[in-house]
């Protein structure tokens, strides 16, 4: 089976590449010379692919990266450009909890992008996933060097939410049984085999570490005040703003409600010690952390293109 998938170079797209056959796997994304709203070089780069794992997406907007343009636009442009190259099957990568009139461009973006493919008559499967952990991720990455750099932690509200964090492992299991025909239901919920608070997460990812900050509690508009800040001063950031409302709400359920995984191919990796330690970084945040060049601007702008969801990106 030949796969195209857009993202190829990000978080979970380059993990989906190294799982498959790399003779019969083009990875699409700007890195490789295509955007992913250009149709024409979409349809050229599918052509003879059976099969497109629609993995690309961002969680902050940067310069003509938009949410509207990357999730909305760019889907479009990957439904039709699979329509001229005659791929039968997309694959679209989304977030658990992608839902119009959510306060949040990056859930309401995903969730248009969804309903374009359900609209789009052609074969697919949409994952709707939960927060994905592993080697270069978003979540495990950014709490260890937090705690490395910072001795006090906030958590949000006066409520800790709940997670169900996906081992990057297990998320392409699902992604390649989904590209195999193996899901029937064409919206799936994908959670981790363990529900957790939020708190408890940070505090094993901290614990792994051999770290142990001060936790203080502040409220929601704090965290979201945080991931202004963070945005407009860091390339990557501590936490973007759409990362915020997932911790503020928890990431343990489909919104709206959605099918779950049939038995056999829900994830069932635990978020253990082995694990986390897999997913640690190197290091700590530190002054190259920081936006303080027009270079590391665009470059950070040009390699955000296919980096996917979760804090699920």
């Amino acid at each position: 089976m030949r796969v195209a998938i857009t993202g190829g170079t990000g978080f979970v797209g380059r993990h989906l590449a190294e799982r498959l056959n790399l003779a019969e796997t083009v990875i699409v994304s700007r890195r490789t010379g295509t955007s992913i709203w250009d149709v024409e070089a979409l349809a050229a780069d599918f052509a003879g692919c059976d099969a497109v794992a629609h993995c690309a997406g961002i969680n902050r907007e940067v310069g003509d990266q938009t949410f509207e343009r990357v999730h909305v636009e760019g889907t479009q442009a990957v439904i039709e450009a699979a329509r001229r190259a005659g791929v039968k099957r997309i694959v679209m990568l989304s977030f658990l909890r992608a839902r119009p009139d959510s306060g949040s461009g990056y859930h309401d973006t995903k969730w248009a992008a969804e309903e374009l493919l359900r609209a789009s008559g052609l074969d697919h499967t949409i994952l709707k996933s939960g927060m994905i952990y592993g080697p270069g991720d978003h979540m495990v990455d950014h709490v260890t060097r937090a705690v490395r750099t910072f001795p006090v932690f906030a958590t949000v509200g006066l409520r800790d939410r709940k997670v169900r964090p996906v081992p990057i492992a297990d998320a392409v299991d699902v992604l390649v049984a989904a590209l195999e025909g193996r899901i029937t239901d064409p919206t799936v919920a994908v959670m981790g085999a363990e529900e957790m608070a939020l708190g408890v997460a940070v505090r094993r990812i901290a614990g792994v570490a051999g770290r142990h900050p001060l936790y203080v509690r502040v409220p929601v508009w704090t965290i979201r005040a945080l991931a202004q800040i963070t945005e407009w001063l860091m390339v990557t950031p501590l936490l973007a703003k759409a990362q915020a409302q997932m911790l503020a709400e928890g990431v343990n359920e489909a919104a709206p409600p959605t099918p779950e995984l049939p038995e056999g191919l829900k994830p069932s990796r635990p978020f253990d010690e082995a694990s986390i330690r897999a997913a640690m970084p190197d290091g700590r945040f530190g002054l190259s952390d920081l936006r303080i060049a027009p270079a590391r601007r665009e470059a950070y702008a040009y390699s955000r293109e296919a980096k996917t969801p979760g804090v699920a990106e």
